[in-house]
């Protein structure tokens, strides 16, 4: 009987352990999971990344200096309303995602990254070219990549796409309709190196630019609506 008796109490023990170790480790996970995003009153580097970004756009006007305070915080909320994100003012994943900046702490892997600066290049391909032909909306993907090679433009694409007053589509909000399977195509085709821009950084529409300064530059080709130059 007693041994019956014994068996039972190792049995729940066994069981009390298990329940008690798996809190620990889902109370670790949640932790991590909360520490991986930059929120009011978090330091170090990624923030120090998102000040830089959301300054050179134009978002963010404080100090850099790697502090997520108010100054931050706002303009996080700014970009992420701007961007038809969730506006709560901290920069978790997708927040992340959309300015370029892949996490340590969030696991994402390189193919992943590729993923999300497809999906971004397509939105802004969709946005500024739906209706030009293929050709044409590859060379407006060709654009932001040869901005990316520059050494006068941002060094990535969320930083070329969201340079303060370089797309309409940005300014206007089509940046965030939702791209077709051509312009995803047409964004990898770009990613991928082909560049039927012939290496321009400029494009515009003849029929309506106002600006001057744009006609100035050499032109490339043109292909569909739009006139592309370096």
């Amino acid at each position: 009987m007693n041994l019956k008796k014994n068996k039972r109490k190792i049995f729940i023990a066994i069981i009390m352990s298990i329940f008690i170790i798996s809190m620990i480790v889902y109370i670790f996970l949640r932790n991590s999971e909360v520490e991986a995003l930059s929120k009011y009153g978090s330091r170090g580097d990624e923030v120090t990344q998102i000040q830089t970004k959301l300054k050179r756009w134009g978002y963010y006007n404080g100090n850099i200096d790697g502090i997520y305070g108010s100054q931050t915080q706002e303009a996080v909320r700014y970009f992420q309303r701007k961007n038809g994100l969730t506006v709560d003012g901290i920069a978790g994943p997708k927040t992340l995602a959309a300015m370029g900046i892949t996490s340590s702490s969030s696991g994402s892997t390189s193919s992943s990254s590729n993923s999300s600066n497809v999906n971004l290049l397509a939105r802004l391909i969709y946005g500024e070219a739906r209706g030009e032909p293929y050709t044409g909306q590859v060379a407006v993907g060709a654009v932001v990549m040869n901005r990316v090679k520059s050494s006068s433009f941002p060094n990535s694409i969320s930083g070329v796409i969201y340079q303060s007053g370089a797309f309409d589509a940005v300014r206007d909000g089509q940046i965030n309709l939702a791209p077709d399977a051509t312009a995803k195509k047409a964004a990898q085709d770009a990613i991928n190196g082909w560049d039927p821009s012939y290496g321009a950084i400029y494009y515009f529409n003849p029929s309506t630019a106002t600006n001057k300064w744009i006609w100035s530059r050499p032109m490339t080709v043109t292909i569909g609506r739009h006139r592309f130059c370096k």
